[in-house]
C-alpha cells in the first residue's frame, strides 16, 4: 500500500482560549491576533491571554481618557489608538507582540498612524494599561514584565490605570532607559512630559469630577472645555454690557419670557 496517498484530517486546535500556547509569529498575526472573543498578546513564540479590568477600574480609566482626549482636541499633536491595536517590540532578548489598552503617537513620530491600518508598525509615545487583576500572572505581566519591555523599547511614557492607588503608576523613561515615577507637583499634581501641557491631579482619578466642573480649576482650565469656557466668556461680556446700559440681563430676561406666555 502507498501509504503516501494516504489522507488524514487536520489537526484541530484545541477550544479556546488559547492561553500558553506555543505559535510562530507569522501565525499569530494570521490566526490569533483577530478574530477571536479573547484578546492575545505573544510573548517570544507563546499566546499569552489579555486580562480583563473591573467595572471600577474602568471607571477610572474612562474619566482619565477623556481627559486626554479633552487635551489632544485642544492640542492636536499627536494621534490615539484604542482597540488594542497591536505593536512588535523586537527587544535584547525576545520579541514580543503587546496590545496596550490605549496609545498615543505624536505627529513627529517615525511611523505616523495613517490609513487603515490594523496595528501599529512603530513604538507608541505613551501606553495606558487597565490594570487586570484577574489573575496574578496577568496582573504582574500588567505592572511588572510589560514595565521592563516597554522601557527597554523605548517608550517614553507608560501609565498604569486602576482604582486602587496602589496598582496605579504613572512612569517615565530615564536615560539609562528604566521607568521612574513621574514626579507629583505641589497639590497632588503629575505632568506628562511627552504631552506638554497634559496635567492631572491625582485625586481626581478617585473623584472622577464632571469635566465641566474643571473650567476653572488652574489645573485644567488650559485645556478642558474650551468652546465652553468661550461661550461662557462671551454671555458674560455680554450681561456686562447689559448692566453697562442699565439693563438687568436675569431680570429683564425673564420678564421678557414671562410677556409671550
Amino acid at each position: 500500500m502507498n501509504t503516501a496517498l494516504l489522507s488524514h484530517p487536520p489537526q484541530a486546535d484545541p477550544p479556546e482560549p488559547y492561553d500558553g500556547m506555543s505559535v510562530s509569529e507569522a501565525n499569530y498575526w494570521d490566526f490569533y491576533y483577530l478574530g477571536h472573543e479573547v484578546a492575545y498578546e505573544w510573548n517570544n513564540g507563546v499566546l499569552e491571554e489579555k486580562g480583563v479590568s473591573d467595572y471600577l477600574t474602568f471607571r477610572v480609566y474612562d474619566w482619565f481618557i477623556r481627559l486626554l482626549m479633552e487635551f489632544l482636541d485642544a492640542n492636536p499633536i499627536a494621534d490615539r489608538v484604542g482597540l488594542e491595536m497591536g505593536f512588535r517590540l523586537a527587544l535584547p532578548n525576545k520579541v514580543v507582540i503587546r496590545r496596550p489598552d490605549y496609545g498615543v503617537v505624536l505627529h513627529n513620530n517615525p511611523a505616523p498612524l495613517t490609513g487603515p491600518m490594523q496595528s501599529y508598525r512603530g513604538i507608541f509615545d505613551l501606553c495606558i494599561e487597565g490594570v487586570s487583576t484577574s489573575s496574578k500572572a496577568i496582573q504582574e505581566r500588567d505592572t511588572v514584565v510589560k514595565k521592563v519591555e516597554y522601557a527597554t523599547g523605548g517608550i517614553p511614557e507608560y501609565y498604569l490605570l486602576h482604582h486602587s492607588p496602589q496598582l496605579r503608576q504613572f512612569y517615565r523613561l530615564n536615560a539609562q532607559r528604566i521607568y521612574e515615577p513621574m514626579p507629583v507637583a505641589p497639590g497632588g499634581m503629575i505632568r506628562s512630559t511627552v504631552l506638554p501641557g497634559f496635567q492631572w491631579r491625582v485625586a481626581d482619578l478617585d473623584r472622577q469630577p464632571p469635566l465641566e466642573t474643571l473650567v476653572s480649576d488652574p489645573v485644567y482650565r488650559d485645556y478642558v472645555r474650551l468652546q465652553y469656557q468661550q461661550e461662557r466668556q462671551r454671555a458674560e461680556r455680554l450681561a456686562a454690557q447689559l448692566r453697562a446700559l442699565g439693563i438687568d440681563p436675569e431680570n429683564d430676561a425673564e420678564i421678557l419670557r414671562s410677556s409671550k406666555t
